[in-house]
């Protein structure tokens, strides 16, 4: 039986990208604008990882921000 990929930690969309670090979707639009978190956009939607989000928010001196 083939071994499945682990599953990418990604989460897709302002809203739920929002509710994981605790803020409205309206301040996160805001800071995606200004590129104060370690997100990107693929195909017009807003995509984080999760992993990333938490070192960033950890302080994590090498999470780049796009």
């Amino acid at each position: 039986m083939a071994e499945q990929p682990e599953p990418l930690d990604l989460m897709w969309g302002v809203a739920r990208i929002a509710h994981a670090i605790g803020r409205t979707v309206r301040q996160t639009e805001t800071a995606l604008a200004k590129k104060e978190l370690p997100c990107r956009k693929v195909n017009g939607r807003w995509v984080a990882s999760r992993t990333r989000l938490r070192a960033y928010f950890e302080g994590g001196d090498d999470v780049e921000v796009h």
